[in-house]
């Protein structure tokens, strides 16, 4: 399968550039160009592209954010991979289901792993239709990570976004709300607080807080300790295989 492209840069040296580290890559060619949001959507409606590689920041007209959610109303939506020197803008790029979010300059291992992952979504095996489900949060590099479920020790609400703890120590920022993690982690991960999802392989320990109330200590060097909701508390026990 070949992946039918659309770069989509206000600078010629960038398109340039990005076309010439496409050409290296096997199963996908360059089908187009554009200079700019109106370009790209004109373009988008003659082809159906397969990823289109949009920068995030062009001067006049619609940015890329706004862009890409035009592209999604495409009846052959293409999926899009933002290409930016801005490292501070990843989470407005998830809001709208971009798979990637690439720095300048792009680094051809990055590009990569960008291509395989929108080969991954078009033959139809992308996160949450294969039983490969990949959580995109921001990484402390600026750089957007996409994170295996079973590297995270709990996710706690942080408004309309949450934040992911993982069991390594770090803790991400990621653009969905704790609902839609509830609705999405598979069933090996429990509400244990409105405010709070934790990993049930995690958790090493139940200890009581008083007041007929428990609290769930993982298993991190640190010794995490997480409060139980009181009406949670018994389906914990429950998906623990206690009584």
């Amino acid at each position: 399968m070949t992946l039918l492209a659309l770069i989509v840069d206000d600078e010629t040296p960038a398109r340039s550039e990005l076309r010439h580290l496409l050409g290296g890559i096997d199963g996908v060619e360059v089908a187009g160009e554009a200079a700019s949001a109106r370009e790209a959507l004109v373009l988008a409606e003659r082809m159906a592209y397969d990823v289109v590689f949009l920068d995030i920041s062009m001067p006049g007209g619609a940015g890329g954010i706004e862009t890409a959610k035009k592209l999604a109303a495409l009846p052959n939506r293409p999926t899009v991979v933002f290409v930016t020197a801005h490292d501070d803008r990843a989470i407005q790029a998830f809001s709208v289901e971009a798979v990637d979010y690439l720095l300048k300059p792009v680094r051809q291992d990055r590009l990569v792993t960008a291509v395989r992952r929108v080969a991954a979504i078009r033959a139809g095996s992308a996160p949450g239709e294969a039983g490969e489900l990949r959580i995109p949060v921001l990484g402390e590099d600026g750089e957007t990570l996409l994170i295996d479920p079973a590297e995270i020790a709990y996710a706690e609400a942080d408004r309309d976004h949450s934040t992911l703890a993982l069991i390594d120590g770090r803790h991400l920022a990621c653009t969905r709300s704790l609902r839609t993690l509830e609705d999405q982690l598979p069933t090996t991960f429990l509400r244990i607080h409105r405010s709070q999802i934790v990993n049930l392989a995690q958790v090493a320990a139940l200890e009581p807080i008083g007041e007929g109330r428990v609290q769930a200590r993982l298993s991190d060097e640190g010794g995490t300790t997480l409060a139980v909701a009181r009406r949670q508390t018994r389906a914990l026990r429950t998906a623990l295989g206690l009584r």
